[in-house]
């Protein structure tokens, strides 16, 4: 057992430091990397010496940084058990972003994404698990969802002021998920144009340029909101079978429509042959002092999708579609159904999360989330770069002005490690926006305060 846990360090000798130091930065990462769970108990200080080939002094100190630092916890008589240090567990963002994530850069904000509410989500998992059992017994194949989620997302839009039924939710592994089976049913001639807004989310244009739609980019504006006469314009002229908004705290602008504007967008949709599927994924992300109840945007030409991905964890591949039950039940005859399901046990713990408990997880993100954001902007406030404070979501939508561009700014910064997302990728063109940037305040102050000198 204890030479495999030598193995399980790796080659960590190699590293140009002290032994001590060298052994504990071998066990941080394989913590993080999985190959030793929280909760392992190590071996005797004596055993460890024996097996690694190291004095017990060695060991010791290396035992005293991991456990300074969080990453050990020892009870005198009972030995020492290796966990994650509360400064990992209890933040809202990913770890791996502050070093080295998918851009490869020492600080990457390119993803506006959230580290999953920890002890709540392995609470959540440890009861979903004892719940499992009826669940083994049949045969797991994918349908519209578990039939107890189903009715909690159902309660919870008709305790919103959308009476709706658990036969009109459809459950998928994520809201990208969402948007591909919409797309396949309401999305049937491909020559008719799709209208989004410019800026919007890149992940929802990517599906769509994968289709090959034509897209027709309709302005929003974190001061101004959605340019209706603009959208009706383009209705009328250009017929789009498809709108896609993002009417409560839009991405990336934060960006929230006032009930009026919802008013106009649903006799849009009444008026013309016309579908508007609506992104609700950062919905309960309300950052202002209270928060308030907003009201859906509703219509019979209305279609939802909605994620927990946004307010839990993108970890958990929990989406979901609130149509008519007639489209519900259309959706799931496409054979791409059955593919775009979540597994059981994870829809378990979305249940368990969406239950009792939510409101505490949400109060908690929120006020963690307020705080970050008034630190960024506080970071910004002498740069000379405009925003409008976004009254929710998770990111500032910055004009630069002058004449560097955003692309020009975000690859100088690629050089001194920071990764950050340049206007064009969210524009239907991929060229307009060139000056504007997005900037996540999910990371840490200590991150931001970093991100921000570097570009600075």
């Amino acid at each position: 057992m204890h030479r495999g846990f030598a193995a399980t360090l790796g080659g960590w000798r190699t590293a140009q430091e002290p032994l001590a130091g060298a052994l504990s930065a071998a066990v941080r990462e394989a913590v993080v990397d999985g190959r030793i769970p929280a909760g392992t108990r190590l071996p005797s200080e004596r055993e460890l010496a024996r097996t690694l080939d190291l004095s017990r002094g060695t060991v010791v100190s290396a035992l005293a940084l991991l456990r300074d630092d969080g990453w050990l916890h020892t009870r005198h008589g009972s030995g020492s058990v290796v966990r994650l240090p509360e400064r990992l567990t209890r933040r809202t963002t990913p770890w791996s972003l502050d070093r080295g994530g998918a851009s490869d850069a020492d600080l990457d904000l390119t993803l506006a994404v959230t580290a999953a509410p920890h002890r709540a989500y392995l609470a959540a998992q440890g009861r979903a698990v004892e719940r499992s059992a009826a669940l083994l017994v049949d045969s797991g194949v994918a349908d519209a969802g578990l039939p107890r989620l189903r009715e909690l997302l159902a309660e919870r839009y008709t305790r919103e002021g959308l009476g709706t039924r658990p036969e009109q939710i459809l459950v998928t592994s994520g809201a990208r998920a969402a948007l591909t089976l919409l797309l396949d049913h309401l999305h049937t001639d491909r020559r008719a144009p799709v209208a989004v807004e410019s800026p919007t989310f890149p992940g929802f244009l990517d599906i769509l340029r994968r289709r090959r739609a034509r897209l027709l980019p309709v302005p929003v504006t974190a001061a101004h909101g959605w340019d209706t006469g603009r959208l009706a314009e383009t209705v009328r002229r250009r017929a789009p079978q498809l709108v896609c908004l993002t009417p409560d705290f839009h991405n990336p602008t934060g960006a929230l429509m006032p009930d009026a504007t919802r008013a106009e967008v649903a006799a849009l949709a009444e008026g013309h042959p016309l579908t508007v599927v609506v992104d609700e994924t950062l919905r309960e992300l309300d950052l202002r002092t209270p928060a308030r109840p907003v009201p859906h945007l509703s219509g019979p030409g209305v279609v939802r999708i909605g994620s927990a991905g946004k307010v839990l964890w993108s970890g958990l591949r929990i989406g979901w579609i609130r149509a008519g039950s007639d489209l519900v039940r259309e959706i799931r005859r496409n054979p791409l159904q059955a593919q775009l399901s979540p597994p059981p046990l994870e829809q378990l713990i979305a249940a368990e999360l969406l239950g009792d408990g939510l409101e505490e997880i949400v109060a908690d993100r929120r006020d963690r989330l307020r705080a970050q954001r008034d630190h960024l902007a506080a970071l910004l406030a002498d740069t000379g770069w405009t925003y409008d404070l976004p009254d929710g979501g998770l990111s500032l939508w910055l004009h630069l002005g002058g004449s560097t561009t955003a692309t020009e700014l975000a690859a100088r910064a690629a050089r001194r490690g920071l990764a950050v997302s340049p206007g064009p990728t969210f524009a239907a063109d991929r060229t307009t926006l060139a000056h504007y940037l997005r900037l996540p305040f999910t990371a840490t102050p200590e991150v931001l305060t970093r991100a921000v000198g570097l570009l600075r």
